[in-house]
C-alpha cells in the first residue's frame, strides 16, 4: 500500500518576494531523490500564498479599507494558485493544481501532487489537512520560514522560546481560533481544529532546511516542532 505524505509548503519560502530559484531547484532535487528511494511513497504539496499574498492583501487594505475579509481572502488564494503552478511546472507534474481538496474528481496518478488555496475562512494549511484526510496521511509536514514553534513570536517578544513539543490543546490556546486574512501564523487556527479533531499530528520546521525535511520525511531526527 503506498503512503502519501503532505507537506503544506509556505508561500514564505516558494516566494518570500519573487520565487526564490534557487531553493525551489534543491527542493525539487531532494524530493525527486527521495522519492526514488521511496518506492511506496508519494508526496502532496500543498502552497501557501507568500509575499504575493501579503502584498496584494495590504494594496486593498489600503485601496479600500472597507474590503472585507472575503476579498481578502481571494487575493491570498490567487497567490497560492500562482505558486502552485508554479511548483506543479517545475516537477513536471501532470495532474491538475487541487483547488478544492473535498471535489471527488482529484486526480493523483503520480508521485506527486500539488495543491493551492480553496475558499475563503481559512489558509492553505486547512486545505493540507483537508487532503491528508482524503489520502490516509496521519501527518502534515508544515514548512515555513521558521525552525520551531515558538511560545511567542520572536521578531516581536525577545524573550520568546522554542518549542520541541506541544498538544493541540495549549498550541489552540496561542494562536486562536479566529482565521485572519494574511496573518502569519506557524499553523491556521481552522487547520488545526480540524487536524485536533481527527487525531493528526503536525511538525513545523523550516523548509529552507532542505537535508531536515529529508530527515522528517525518512523518520529520522530532525529540528522542528511537533504538535498533537
Amino acid at each position: 500500500m503506498e503512503t502519501a505524505t503532505v507537506i503544506s509548503l509556505g508561500g514564505s519560502i516558494v516566494a518570500p518576494h519573487n520565487p526564490d530559484i534557487d531553493f525551489l531547484r534543491q527542493f525539487k532535487s531532494a524530493t525527486e531523490t527521495f522519492l526514488a528511494s521511496a518506492p511506496g511513497h508519494r508526496l502532496i504539496l500543498v502552497c501557501g500564498g507568500g509575499g504575493p499574498a501579503r502584498e496584494w492583501i495590504n494594496a486593498c487594505r489600503d485601496l479600500n479599507p472597507e474590503a472585507g475579509p472575503e476579498s481578502q481572502d481571494w487575493l491570498g488564494i490567487r497567490a497560492t494558485h500562482l505558486n502552485a503552478e508554479l511548483v506543479r511546472a517545475i516537477f513536471g507534474v501532470e495532474d491538475p493544481v487541487v483547488t478544492n481538496p473535498k471535489c471527488k474528481r482529484v486526480k493523483f496518478s503520480g508521485r506527486i501532487l500539488v495543491a493551492g488555496g480553496w475558499k475563503p475562512g481559512f489558509s492553505s494549511d486547512t486545505d493540507a489537512v483537508y487532503l491528508a484526510e482524503r489520502f490516509g496521511a496521519n501527518t502534515v509536514i508544515n514548512l515555513s520560514n521558521t525552525e520551531k514553534v515558538y511560545t511567542a513570536d520572536p521578531r516581536k517578544d525577545p524573550e520568546a522560546k522554542p518549542i520541541d513539543s506541544i498538544s493541540w490543546k495549549d498550541f489552540r490556546r496561542m494562536v486562536g481560533n479566529k482565521w485572519v486574512p494574511g496573518k502569519s501564523l506557524p499553523f491556521d487556527p481552522i487547520a488545526s481544529r480540524i487536524a485536533e479533531k481527527n487525531g493528526m499530528r503536525v511538525v513545523c520546521a523550516d523548509g529552507r532546511n532542505i537535508p531536515n525535511t529529508i530527515s522528517i520525511l525518512e523518520g529520522k531526527p530532525f529540528t522542528g516542532t511537533v504538535i498533537g
